[in-house]
């Protein structure tokens, strides 16, 4: 039912995912982040307390194989659960349960780890491993690109509905926060185009917040600065 990819940015310490799902709304269960620590998707059937818990067992210094290792032993029912997670030094990694859907596959690549179940072919997460290694921009571009490379490599065997996206960086709240909890097809693509309206107003968004006083205006009716 769903195919992510977690990763980080060497350069700029940035952390993101990017998930896809048959399901409605894939954004507010499965992906979870805190800037500093670490990211973690939990999918299949889900178990959002996953993620918090791992992260803060992160944050407690552990390695993410061992946060996983402890969150799935004390929440019970492992077999249902697919998990991945990469750490603030780029370590991953990835856990699929003996009852996880349909054809699935994790792996990990460089400063990123991909999973899914329920996938047309098991190739779908090597392409999406794959474009995020070789692909260009900024982080959310290049998770952007495996999703694509996802779902031209065949992505679900079923339709798509929802797609996120969220990055942290230094600030305490997600930098992209892009979620289409539902569309009827093409929700990745539509993901796509929130990114490209974004893109140019991140900064802008980040210096209204910390310094209102010297921030761009708003271009909007009933703005006069």
């Amino acid at each position: 039912m769903t195919f992510s990819i977690v990763a980080r940015c060497a350069e700029t310490g940035q952390l993101g995912i990017a998930i896809s799902s048959s399901s409605i709304a894939v954004g507010a269960r499965c992906p979870w982040l805190r800037p500093g620590v670490g990211a973690v998707s939990t999918q299949n059937i889900t178990l959002p307390a996953l993620g918090p818990d791992v992260l803060d067992l992160l944050e407690q210094g552990l390695a993410p194989s061992e946060a996983i290792d402890k969150a799935l032993t004390r929440n019970g029912y492992s077999q249902y659960r697919q998990l991945t997670a990469i750490d603030h030094l780029g370590r991953t990694v990835h856990f699929s349960g003996s009852e996880t859907l349909g054809t699935h596959n994790a792996l990990s690549g460089e400063q990123c780890v991909a999973a899914g179940n329920m996938l047309a072919d098991r190739a779908v997460i090597a392409a999406m491993v794959e474009a995020f290694e070789q692909g260009e921009g900024q982080l959310a571009d290049r998770l952007l690109a495996a999703m694509h490379a996802a779902i031209a490599a065949g992505g679900e065997a079923g339709p798509v509905h929802s797609a996120a996206m969220v990055v942290v960086g230094e600030l305490t709240w997600p930098i992209i926060n892009l979620r289409v909890d539902w569309a009827d097809e093409n929700p990745i693509g539509e993901l796509q185009q929130l990114w490209d309206a974004y893109r140019p107003q991140v900064q802008d968004y980040i210096d209204r917040a910390l310094a209102p006083d010297r921030s761009p205006g708003y271009g909007v009716a009933g703005d006069d600065r």
